[in-house]
């Protein structure tokens, strides 16, 4: 465990209950170890989350904002779309700028954010990627779907980068599918590189699925933003959904929407600050 540093202001925040710690480094430069992060992602004997999001100075023009994203295992990502609402609402409540839209590096590219006049928050996720070289994912040729094995099993998903890799199961009825048992068989899976995130999604209507994410790193959470996007172009792909879709996670609504190759997607919902702390890192066990 690494030696005792100086307490970290935090924020605790949460997006439909997938829950993050923020931390301002605009001003002071913030450097965690692996051990760090997974010390203060304990629910236990940490903090608790499912993400870290660092607020960093703009590495370059033409963007307001540096974000870098941890996973509870303490391994960096790419993206979180339900981390930017967090983001926006954050750098705003905290004075770090007064814009309305704002837009931010990530490691899989810039992305804009809009506060919206009821406090929720619109994310421009970019435009969605589906070759198999895209995600990453081993595959002979593109295709909607791709059949996986898994313990001498075949699955069929699609799969999507939304800036991060994403495998979408339609399944019949979501509150029995078994997220907990697939979910990291296919995280972890020979074809996924990178590993990837797992969305398994019912389609109730054209504009609503019912969605259910095991995310990589971190395991099942109450909602995943980059996954709620990743499901409605896989669904649209399909020939399954609207343009317009609400996707209802086990921590609430999202909305989502994109009108097909050539446009991005649009994220829509809440942000919520929950508390302020200092985090005193533990002594070495």
């Amino acid at each position: 465990m690494t030696a005792h540093r100086p307490a970290l202001r935090f924020a605790k925040m949460h997006g439909l209950g997938n829950d993050f710690v923020v931390i301002d480094a605009t001003r002071k430069a913030v450097a965690l170890q692996p051990d760090e992060i997974r010390a203060m992602a304990d629910r236990h004997f940490g903090v608790g989350f499912d993400q870290l999001l660092l607020v960093e100075p703009a590495p370059h023009a033409g963007v307001d904002f540096g974000y870098r994203i941890f996973n509870a295992d303490g391994g960096e990502v790419e993206q979180c779309g339900n981390g930017a609402r967090c983001f926006a609402r954050f750098v705003r409540d905290r004075g770090l700028t007064d814009k309305d839209r704002i837009r931010v590096q990530t490691r899989a590219g810039a992305i804009e954010l809009q506060v919206l006049a009821g406090g929720e928050v619109r994310v421009d996720m970019g435009a969605p990627r589906w070759l198999p070289a895209e995600i990453p994912f081993a595959a002979d040729a593109p295709a909607l779907r791709y059949r996986v094995d898994v313990q001498g099993q075949p699955v069929q998903l699609a799969v999507v980068s939304m800036g991060n890799p994403h495998a979408v199961l339609c399944v019949a009825d979501v509150d029995r599918a078994p997220v907990a048992q697939l979910g990291p068989l296919l995280e972890r899976h020979a074809r996924f590189p990178q590993r990837v995130n797992v969305g398994f999604m019912q389609v109730v209507a054209p504009g609503r699925i019912r969605l259910r994410v095991y995310e990589r790193g971190t395991g099942e959470t109450l909602a995943c933003g980059t996954g709620a996007c990743a499901a409605v172009v896989a669904g649209r792909r399909l020939g399954l959904l609207d343009a317009c879709v609400r996707v209802s996670l086990p921590g609430g609504d999202l909305s989502i929407t994109w009108q097909g190759e050539g446009h991005t997607v649009l994220m829509d919902g809440p942000a919520a600050c929950i508390y302020d702390g200092r985090w005193l890192a533990p002594q070495p066990r």
